[in-house]
């Protein structure tokens, strides 16, 4: 049995920290959280205790610890936990400088402890799918890659001014997902554009909320990513990869699988709301390969070079979308 603490007790805190607790090969020992309340309602509902945070890592009756407080704080609390010797999960990214996620994977090599980068949508039971097939060669040299992700809505603008903008915050999910399609060929340029079309706020903040991405890879291999923080039609998650042989695509997924088919057209119900419902699945398979690895002394993947690639072409994407040049990575 494994024991985990869960740092933060926010909205994914709360989502690994039940997940954890219900897990038959975990227990669920301490949660922690500045916000006393998060801390207190996340213990309450899974039986475990509340515990500063600067003890947690510490205990002798911690394992491991799953790193989901906000960003700023994610590089200092990996090497805190490799130094005490425990397995680290640390939700994306690592931290919003590439310098700063280096030193920090210098410090967990050299305390050889596991560290796995929370890049959920690896664990999409479709994508997961999709992936295999591709490394199988069911079509063939992989040629061009297309990924599709918009959110229904915006966060709060006072979200934006802390999140790094919306190619470190919510792209680097897309360009972590293009790595793991292109089979180990790196991109190695990016041109990226962007604006802010939904909300005006947003490009008064600095950011964009629409943007598209292109990248390149050493072997000529293109990736496109569409990304809005806005669908009126609720969370749109699409793949599609086209190759030698032939195309494979995953779609987004509804709230059912019921079609109504009369003579105004064939309609379906709509797509799942948000990421807590569409990737449910994907986070419980996500810790399960954590505490796989944990058990059979096996290297964590996604790993902490995964965070730094995409966060190199968060980078790369940012600074191209302000100098409207491609960059090489």
């Amino acid at each position: 049995m494994i024991r985990i603490a869960v740092l933060g007790a926010g909205r994914i805190g709360r989502i690994h920290g039940r997940n954890a607790a219900n897990h038959p090969d975990a227990r669920l020992v301490a949660v922690a959280d500045p916000h006393a309340p998060a801390a207190q309602d996340l213990a309450a509902a899974t039986g475990a205790e509340v515990a500063p945070l600067d003890a947690i890592v510490e205990r002798s009756d911690v394992d491991a610890i799953l790193v989901c407080t906000p960003t700023t704080t994610h590089a200092d609390l990996i090497e805190r936990g490799a130094r005490a010797g425990k397995a680290v999960f640390c939700e994306k990214p690592v931290d919003l400088s590439s310098a700063r996620i280096e030193a920090c994977l210098a410090t967990v090599e050299k305390a050889g402890t596991p560290l796995m980068i929370g890049f959920n949508r690896r664990f999409d039971p479709n994508f997961a799918s999709l992936r295999r097939r591709l490394a199988d060669g069911e079509v063939g040299e992989v040629e061009l890659v297309t990924i599709l992700s918009r959110d229904p809505g915006p966060p709060p603008v006072s979200y934006i001014a802390t999140s790094g903008g919306l190619f470190r915050d919510m792209m680097i999910h897309d360009l972590d997902m293009a790595r793991f399609l292109l089979l180990g060929d790196e991109p190695v340029e990016v041109h990226a554009v962007g604006s802010a079309l939904v909300d005006p706020a947003i490009g008064q903040a600095g950011d964009v909320d629409t943007a598209a991405v292109m990248l390149k890879t050493a072997k000529g291999r293109i990736v496109q990513i569409s990304n809005s923080r806005r669908a009126t039609y609720g969370y749109d998650q699409r793949i599609e990869v086209h190759g030698s042989k032939g195309m494979i695509r995953a779609g987004n997924i509804h709230r059912t699988t019921v079609e109504v088919a009369n003579a105004s057209g064939i309609t379906a119900d709509p797509v799942q709301d948000f990421f807590l419902e569409r990737y449910a699945e994907a986070y419980r398979e996500e810790l399960t390969t954590f505490l796989d690895a944990i058990r059979d002394g096996k290297p964590c993947n996604p790993t902490g070079r995964d965070g730094l690639m995409a966060q190199r072409l968060a980078d790369a994407a940012t600074e191209s979308a302000q100098s409207g040049k491609p960059v090489k990575v």
